[in-house]
């Protein structure tokens, strides 16, 4: 496929020019084919199944790359008791410098002269979302900030404001010496059910705290603004496209009620999309991943502004045969809707 450039050539989009077309409803030679982050487990399961390396994989089911900056969120040094009480603020305040040298990925020089010349997608991860701002990696720590949200609320909105003025300062860091194509804030915020927070409370305590970032992405000119999450987070889409985001990125939800189809019909060109293939339809077999793509990917390439996935990360129970089958079903009906 080909596209018209301004001087009147014809030549190959790069997959950096596709993502951009494709997130601003224009009309890119094909969609990306993006691959879900095959890891290493996954890929030694599958050479017991007739995959024979890693590489061998790409040469089968040709993939447009994609880079994402993960620079260091977390407290430095790590917080061993996270805050209960307004006093203990200030330390962990500290702890989040936006200046410290380990907060940038190793190799940030060269890094930074690399993507200069990229013909790829790089997207930046700005914050880890409400539940890991808040310290939360087991039950315990759950637990307690569930009673903080109930008993001292005041404590979380600043803890939150810390967090995102935080993360503004170290996207303004990176931004200022590289151009992105999309900003990820990563939200496991509940689960199949509904979020774990009312839209009034994550409004008010969580939006409000992103809004230094939103200003620093929207200076710099980022157009696409990425709400990646892991639940079933569709109550809160109208407050997420009241504060900036513009694009929804669902992780192993309940594939119903974050249906992609639904989604594009009530909230049109507003919302654009990335995933939405169901995971237990490429683990059922080959009828199944021919309804899941045929029904849904045809209708949502032809409205634009989506780019389909899998729904989730690809797993060792994942057989390689079904994996390939819809990979190339997929690259079938991208390549004939370009």
């Amino acid at each position: 496929m080909k596209k018209r450039s301004r001087t009147g050539y014809d030549a190959p989009m790069t997959g950096r020019e596709r993502f951009l077309e494709t997130m601003r409803f224009g009309a890119p030679d094909r969609v990306p084919c993006f691959d879900e982050g095959i890891r290493p487990e996954v890929i030694k399961a599958w050479q017991n199944q007739g995959l024979s390396g890693e590489n061998d994989l790409s040469r089968i089911v040709p993939m447009d790359n994609k880079e994402t900056i993960e620079t260091n969120l977390y407290p430095i040094p790590d917080v061993k008791s996270w805050p209960t009480a307004m006093d203990q603020l200030e330390v962990f305040k500290r702890s989040l410098d936006p200046f410290n040298p380990k907060r940038l990925p190793k190799g940030w020089p060269e890094k930074i002269e690399a993507w200069r010349h990229r013909e790829h997608a790089l997207m930046l991860y700005v914050h880890e979302g409400f539940f890991l701002a808040m310290g939360v990696e087991d039950w315990r720590r759950f637990l307690e900030v569930m009673y903080l949200l109930v008993d001292q609320p005041e404590l979380v909105r600043k803890m939150m404001r810390i967090q995102g003025e935080f993360s503004a300062i170290l996207a303004e860091r990176v931004l200022q010496e590289v151009d992105i194509d999309a900003a990820i804030f990563s939200e496991p915020i509940g689960g199949n059910d509904q979020p774990l927070m009312s839209p009034a409370m994550y409004e008010d305590i969580v939006l409000r705290s992103y809004a230094p970032v939103f200003e620093v992405l929207h200076r710099h000119g980022v157009e696409t603004i990425i709400f990646q999450t892991y639940a079933n987070a569709r109550i809160l889409i109208p407050l997420l496209l009241k504060w900036g985001f513009n694009c929804l990125w669902a992780c192993e939800v309940n594939i119903e009620t974050m249906d992609y189809l639904a989604l594009r019909q009530e909230y049109g060109r507003d919302l654009r999309l990335i995933g939405g293939i169901d995971l237990d339809a490429i683990r059922q077999g080959k009828p199944a991943i021919r309804c899941e793509l045929e029904a849904k990917v045809p209708p949502l390439l032809e409205s634009g502004g989506y780019v389909p996935l899998a729904d989730g990360r690809i797993r060792e129970d994942m057989p390689f045969d079904h994996y390939l089958y819809y990979r190339k079903l997929l690259n079938e009906i991208v390549s004939e809707s370009g």
